[in-house]
């Protein structure tokens, strides 16, 4: 496979329950090597389940601080009292080196990353409903009864931003919602304006 010259920014964003973790977890098992995953940093309790370095670098409050004050992030949120955010310099690298990157962040980050990256492709993954959306964030054991209620209140502003993003995906079928992804990226990949020295390469052949 030849790989791309420029590198491919999506960014995925959804509700805390619609399942992007799970969904970026079974693409990287069957991605190719041109996808690499972003992973955030954050200053919120790892959930029993959670991998560090994996799902996300679990930092304290000081020292996120120190690296937003250094330039080192390249956009934050605070969500439910926690810090998140997306490390700068592996980003840009991996881009140079003509990767497709995701980075899985919430609607405000997104909006940052778009007006950094005007080229990036934005991807919202909806669960099937909020009622759905109720039972997943109940089914992890890992918010209280007030948290979740936040948590729902907090999908409800994001949902209405959807409609600002790319692509929709619904994260009914885990399959299908994995294969949608795929198929946005493949299709991304092969945009005129990011292949246009495919050209000059088949007439010079």
């Amino acid at each position: 496979m030849r790989r791309n010259r420029e590198g491919l920014l999506v960014v995925l964003s959804g509700p805390s329950g619609s399942g992007k973790d799970t969904v970026l977890s079974e693409l990287a098992e069957h991605a190719d090597e041109d996808i690499a995953l972003s992973v955030s940093l954050t200053t919120r309790e790892r959930r029993s389940w959670e991998v560090d370095g994996t799902h996300y670098y679990f930092v304290t409050r000081d020292y996120f601080e120190q690296k937003l004050k250094a330039g080192e992030i390249l956009e934050h949120t605070c969500y439910c009292g926690n810090y998140y955010g997306t490390p700068k310099s592996t980003v840009d690298e991996w881009l140079a080196r003509g990767k497709t990157v995701i980075l899985k962040i919430e609607v405000e980050g997104a909006e940052r990353i778009r007006s950094l990256y005007p080229e990036c492709v934005g991807v919202f993954l909806l669960p099937p409903s909020l009622e759905v959306l109720a039972q997943r964030l109940m089914g992890r054991k890992s918010e209280d009864a007030a948290e979740i209620q936040r948590r729902m209140e907090i999908a409800a502003d994001e949902l209405r931003h959807a409609s600002e993003y790319d692509y929709l995906i619904l994260n009914d079928e885990l399959d299908y919602a994995v294969s949608d992804l795929r198929a946005v990226i493949r299709a991304e990949r092969q945009r005129t304006c990011r292949r246009k020295y495919m050209i000059s390469e088949v007439t010079q052949c």
